[in-house]
């Protein structure tokens, strides 16, 4: 069957569903909204439809909504079944492929040993964040899987079981009554970890498999992949990340690395069953879902010997060098000739081992600078070494913390306890050095500093880390714009700190960038060019030191957030600024649009690994002074214009009237609040709400503002060839024009009857038409001529997403028309956020 046929087919048995459950008169309600949608995208009078719309009470407008909603539940899962379907079906190197990438090393001239040290030099770290763009409630998770296993075969059978599970959402709150707990956003997380553990034996035989194509011989390189969450460690702006959450989490990550461990085990031992010389298979009568694993192993097949002694200390949750005894069981197995067998058999254990051990994946922990300064402060004025440190000015900060580190004294006397404040600072720290000496150093990653403006602020967590005994690395985050412009004088100063170069050792420096407060700040081309120079400089700070450097990617599923496909992105990267690797952020709806399939999540990962290996492989080089003159000029005069749209005055009533900004902030989608501490701002609201609210409205103002005035700068000869010659240009255009593709003037308008006349609402539609001309005069088409799927499938959507958006403008402007009508109409609006974005998906 083809996607059309796939929806058509889930579309008839949800139509049934709500004739059933609602009335005939309903459907035929449904289909009346859809066919006066189609005739106003064609281009009719939109009358008829305001007009049945203002006619709906809230229980018809909500149920029309939640029907809306649930089509585009059932067309995601459509449309990735149909990629799954491309990716089964397509024969030889894909593009964006393992084997492709191997192709193109070898053509760049490298040899097979110098493919193999890149890979052992690099490493991809995905990084689960609690983001709270995916607003799904995990029960309606659960039914749509259920739905998706049948859609590869809709035989009646199969269509009966879709119907039975679409007539139980319809019946199912899809609403959150309370916020999720910190513990909720961890099992939610790792609810992925299943899916990518399918997936990664076959990225590690593909991997193999092309190495001996490509250049002739096998190859012992690993898959450079590793797993972080910050899920019970990101403790900026979150109260509830106390030290007792993300002890709580640490125990679920040893619980599920174990039941992950247990079962690839089990897989190993029923499969290898070959027997040593001399050695009968039909003696062995061992079964290791029995209880009792201790049975005398005499005549026993000699792999399982080994398999089953693991299995058991694992169980028991004894000490065991898991690794090194696997990989010797690799090489036993090939030096027996049972190649084979270690390639199929073996891998599946071999890579969940290598991958996942026993810390499933490594806990970040991440504060505000503010709060570990404060902390530190107040344990050197317990200490009697610094009455107010923080009036200190940097200098002396300094030298007081250098001075610190060289002692190995604590601070806070022994066996007292810490007052409250501290040990919130303290706590987290004790309790990933005690996840370590359970499970070993991957248990923890690193300590992120968020806002850090000055050295002091990644040198004070040494400190805190010190009073529990435990060795950290802290990564400083740069987010603002100023921030990102200092960054490389930061990291010069730091690095040349000898306190600090005795810490680092030998280990690879991180430096996280931050993409969504950059882009609040100043506007999407001035964030994305602020955060291209601070990486081209500041890997030239690291290599003049010569320190290994890793830059971690804080990107979300927007555009305005550094969004877009991953493998397109790490081909836009500076050339010779990936060194030991990268780090990415995977949150929000993009965990279920990349890792709910294990064909899709080894294509995600596979097109993301095609990038890292390319583009570490580009060395570094001097761009032509004309390209970065002109982004320079672009930066400013963009900013500029940012600036002068999100400082008029009349801006923030009118970001609150045209967007459902205050009916997002009552979602129970997230345990972190929406806003930072402080009086109601732009400056203290969060970045995803921020994009959120854009986005519901069509308009996407933080993926393309500004960007008109940065192209103008440039001139459009100089754009066509940058964007043909330079692929940091051409990552940028191509996000945007998916951000400006799936923007929508005929819809932002409705909006607009929701405010006051303003001149800000002529200026944003000028700004867009004039920003989709000169965007397609540098890529030479109209947008997204180079993505057809994606442009078709905009194009179908948009007709079924109009309903939701109209419905969400009548109910906001009936909330807003009486004192609490939004306690009365909270249900349909927040159901209407969230069809919305099920709709236009890269939400936040």
């Amino acid at each position: 069957m083809s996607l059309n046929e796939d929806v058509n087919v889930l579309g008839r048995t949800l139509g049934t569903v709500l004739s059933e459950q609602e009335g005939p008169e309903f459907l035929a309600l449904v289909e009346r909204v859809r066919a006066l949608v189609r005739q106003v995208r064609a281009g009719e009078s939109d009358e008829p439809l305001r007009e049945l719309l203002l006619q709906a009470d809230a229980h018809t407008a909500e149920n029309l909504v939640r029907a809306f909603a649930l089509y585009f539940q059932l067309v995601n899962l459509a449309e990735e079944y149909e990629r799954v379907r491309v990716l089964t079906s397509s024969p030889g190197p894909r593009p964006q492929s393992l084997g492709r990438a191997l192709i193109e090393l070898k053509e760049m001239g490298l040899s097979a040993d110098d493919v193999e040290a890149l890979i052992q030099r690099l490493d991809l770290g995905l990084t689960f964040t609690a983001h709270p763009t995916e607003m799904r409630r995990r029960t309606v998770r659960t039914h749509l899987v259920e739905v998706a296993e049948d859609i590869p075969n809709l035989t009646p059978n199969a269509v009966d079981r879709i119907a039975a599970h679409i007539e139980a959402l319809w019946s199912t709150p899809e609403l959150r009554r309370l916020k999720p707990t910190v513990q909720d956003e961890v099992k939610g997380g790792l609810s992925y970890i299943a899916v990518i553990s399918a997936a990664l034996p076959s990225l590690q035989r593909d991997l193999n498999r092309a190495f001996r194509e490509v250049y002739g011989r096998g190859t012992s390189a690993h898959l450079p992949i590793s797993l972080n969450s910050w899920m019970g460690g990101d403790r900026d702006g979150n109260p509830f990340v106390t030290p007792t959450a993300t002890r709580e989490t640490l125990v679920l990550h040893r619980e599920r690395a174990r039941e992950l461990l247990l079962q690839a085990i089990r897989k190993a031992y029923a499969d290898l069953s070959q027997a040593q010389d001399g050695i009968h298979p039909e003696a062995s009568h061992a079964d290791l879902n029995q209880p009792d694993l201790t049975q005398d192993a005499e005549g026993e097949e000699v792999y399982r010997t080994e398999l089953r002694e693991l299995h058991n200390a694992v169980r028991d949750g004894r000490p065991v060098e898991l690794l090194p005894r696997l990989e010797a069981l690799n090489l036993q197995l090939r030096a027996d000739g049972q190649g084979r067998s270690a390639d199929l058999l073996l891998t599946p254990l071999l890579t969940t081992a290598r991958v996942f051990g026993q810390h499933l994946v490594s806990l970040d922990v991440r504060e505000h600078s503010a709060l570990t300064g404060a902390a530190v402060a107040a344990l050197l004025k317990e200490a009697g070494v610094e009455a107010d440190y923080l009036a200190l000015p940097e200098h002396a900060r300094l030298e007081l913390l250098t001075r610190e580190l060289r002692s190995r004294r604590p601070l806070w006397p022994a066996g007292t306890p810490l007052p409250e404040d501290l040990e919130r600072a303290i706590g987290p720290i004790r309790e990933v050095s005690a996840a370590c000496a359970v499970v070993g150093p991957r248990a923890f990653g690193r300590y992120i500093v968020s806002m850090s403006e000055s050295v002091s602020d990644v040198l004070e967590p040494l400190i805190l880390a010190r009073e529990v005994g435990f060795g950290i690395l802290p990564v400083p985050l740069f987010e603002t714009l100023d921030d990102l412009e200092r960054a490389p004088g930061i990291m010069w100063e730091l690095l040349s700190l000898p306190e600090y170069r005795f810490v680092l050792g030998s280990s690879v420096q991180e430096i996280m960038l931050g993409y969504s407060d950059s882009n609040k700040d100043a506007g999407f081309l001035a964030a994305n060019w602020a955060l291209h120079e601070a990486q081209r400089n500041i890997s030239k700070v690291c290599r003049k030191a010569g320190v290994p450097w890793r830059f971690f990617h804080g990107r979300g599923t927007s555009i305005g957030r550094g969004g877009g496909p991953a493998g397109r992105a790490i081909l836009g990267q500076p050339a010779g600024t990936i060194d030991a690797g990268l780090k990415i952020t995977e949150q929000g709806e993009a965990l279920a649009d990349k890792y709910s399939h294990p064909v899709l999540a080894q294509r995600n990962l596979e097109q993301a690994l095609y990038g890292l290996l390319l583009a570490s492989a580009r060395p570094a080089d001097e761009l032509p002074a004309a390209w970065t003159d002109a982004l320079t000029r672009a930066s400013q005069v963009s900013a500029a214009a940012y600036r002068e749209l999100v400082e008029d005055p009349a801006f923030l009533p009118f970001f609150e009237e045209v967007t459902p900004i205050h009916e997002i902030s009552r979602l129970n989608i997230a345990s972190r609040p929406v806003r930072r501490p402080g009086a109601p701002t732009l400056h203290n609201l969060r970045a995803i709400p921020w994009v959120m609210s854009w986005t519901q409205n069509r308009s996407n103002l933080p993926g393309w503002y500004g960007l008109k005035e940065g192209l103008e700068a440039i001139g459009p000869e100089l754009c066509r060839e940058m964007y043909a010659a330079w692929p940091f240009f051409r990552s940028m255009l191509d996000n945007a024009q998916m951000s400006l593709a799936k923007s929508d003037l005929s819809i932002f308008e409705e909006y607009l009857r929701l405010c006051s006349p303003s001149h800000l609402a002529g200026k944003l539609e000028a700004a867009y038409t004039a920003t989709v001309q000169l965007v397609e005069s540098a890529v030479g088409g109209e947008l997204l001529n180079a993505e057809p799927r994606l442009k078709r499938s905009i194009e179908l959507r948009n007709p079924y997403i109009d309903p939701i958006h109209r419905l969400q403008v009548e109910l906001l402007r009936r909330s807003r028309a009486v004192e609490g009508g939004l306690d009365a109409l909270e249900r349909p609006l927040l159901l209407s956020v969230q069809g919305i974005s099920a709709g236009v998906r890269n939400t936040g």
